[in-house]
């Protein structure tokens, strides 16, 4: 009979005072008991709503009652039938706004908690079990994948398992992409995200590093190469700024720069490492989303006293996870909504001293549903920081399009692709993730890995 609690069982977390200064994860996870309580509580519906909120189709409920069975291993097999990424998703998929959204349990109190069990699963068989999946008999045939982020990472290892000679080429000199160089420790570890990636490896996949496609090889090199197919998965990593007076003072940081300085090249170790972050007693971090808090928390556990989130709109619009924006709130990040920077302000020798905003108010709703934001006359005032991260977006990096000129893209920079297949206006190379979006979240581009490597398949097996 199923647990009827309206409530999902809490899980442990780590004291806000002590998280707020070091960068081990703050969600705890499940033990085996919590785990088949929450279980229990999933009522096994046979239309499976949550299924349709899964961008990579994981048949949630079959899972679950395993879980609830105390089956711990068949549940994370039954996750990696469609999910190659299981412990990844579990920290980082926006489960509120996808699967647990169109729970059934929802609609009288919270949804079962889909990604703590997912993440439970996926924990306890990297803990308890060794991933011994062999590589599938080879076709002969070779896929290029540009990218080890979630979308190249899904693609690869989807045609790997049909028997595709799959390589990655990967820009930076460490595979994972955003998962390395975006998402913090404190919120996705880089040991479990090399695991995780391992496990692609073991299906046959051969990752080559510090090849950056567009200035290394062009896609028709690798087509000369022997590539029959090519999958963009190259993300998103072109930092968008303001334009705003003073951005290119000292001081100031893209949050791509930061967080790769902090994350992949392990700034938060300095002086054990050798890639030192300025992180001064105020800092100010522009922008609303998931990147905007990632950045704020990690100032805040290398030091700076104050940190503050400055977005032009109110609390309940920012794109944020509510999740995170709660953490950052305890970690004691000061929110300053409805505000906008105009101009930042240096010293004489060229450092940040402070940043002039203005008041916003909201007006009538712009394209994409949301009030837009309107100054207030006469609102202007001063923050005093030295710091100033801006985290207002991204977008794919010009490198291909710029030697490839028949791949269309937007003005914007995002590669055209058609939205059933994935493929772009260049014969026999697809697209997805960030690359197509923009940045967008880790289980949307997983979900375009897998739709091309489908494709892929067909167009190869003509």
């Amino acid at each position: 009979m199923a647990d009827m609690s309206l409530k999902k069982y809490e899980m442990p977390h780590q004291n806000a005072k002590v998280r707020s200064s070091n960068f081990k994860e703050v969600a705890l996870g499940y033990t085996e008991e919590t785990a088949m309580k929450e279980a229990n509580r999933c009522l096994q519906c046979k239309h499976k709503p949550c299924v349709a909120g899964c961008p990579v189709n994981v048949q949630i409920p079959e899972f679950i009652k395993l879980i609830g069975e105390g089956d711990f291993e068949g549940a994370c097999e039954k996750i990696k039938e469609t999910n190659s990424l299981p412990a990844i998703c579990g920290r980082v998929c926006p489960q509120e706004s996808q699967c647990e959204q169109l729970c059934v349990r929802a609609k009288k109190g919270e949804a079962v908690g889909i990604g703590r069990l997912e993440r439970f699963a996926a924990d306890w068989f990297m803990e308890n079990r060794q991933d011994n999946t062999e590589c599938t008999i080879r076709n002969g045939k070779k896929v290029a994948v540009i990218g080890s982020g979630p979308a190249g990472l899904t693609c690869a290892g989807d045609l790997a398992k049909k028997g595709y000679e799959v390589t990655i080429f990967e820009a930076f000199h460490v595979p994972g992409g955003v998962l390395m160089y975006g998402i913090p420790e404190f919120r996705l570890p880089k040991a479990l995200v090399q695991k995780e990636i391992e496990s692609v490896k073991q299906l046959g996949v051969n990752i080559m590093t510090n090849m950056v496609i567009g200035k290394v090889l062009s896609l028709d090199e690798l087509v000369e190469e022997g590539f029959e197919a090519i999958f963009i998965g190259s993300g998103a990593g072109l930092p968008s700024f303001l334009g705003i007076p003073g951005e290119n003072l000292n001081g100031v940081y893209s949050a791509n720069e930061f967080l790769t300085r902090i994350n992949l090249m392990k700034a938060y170790k300095y002086p054990e490492a050798d890639t030192p972050v300025r992180v001064t007693k105020n800092v100010a971090v522009v922008g609303g989303g998931n990147v905007a808090m990632d950045a704020a928390r990690c100032a805040k556990r290398l030091g700076a006293e104050n940190v503050y989130i400055v977005y032009r709109r109110s609390e309940e619009e920012m794109p944020a996870r509510i999740e995170e924006v709660h953490h950052a709130k305890e970690e004691g990040i000061i929110l300053k909504i409805l505000s906008n920077p105009t101009r930042i302000i240096g010293t004489e020798d060229g450092w940040v001293k402070g940043m002039e905003c203005i008041e916003m108010e909201l007006g009538e709703p712009d394209a994409s549903g949301r009030r837009r934001p309107v100054p207030k006359e006469g609102s202007e005032h001063v923050l005093e920081v030295e710091t100033v991260i801006m985290a207002i977006g991204q977008s794919p990096n010009p490198l291909i399009k710029s030697t490839t000129p028949d791949l269309e893209t937007q003005k914007w920079g995002g590669i055209i692709v058609n939205e059933d297949t994935g493929a772009t206006s260049k014969e026999g190379v697809y697209a997805g993730g960030d690359a197509v979006t923009g940045a967008a979240t880790v289980i949307l581009a997983m979900g375009a890995g897998r739709k091309a490597a489908t494709a892929i398949d067909e167009y190869l097996s003509r």
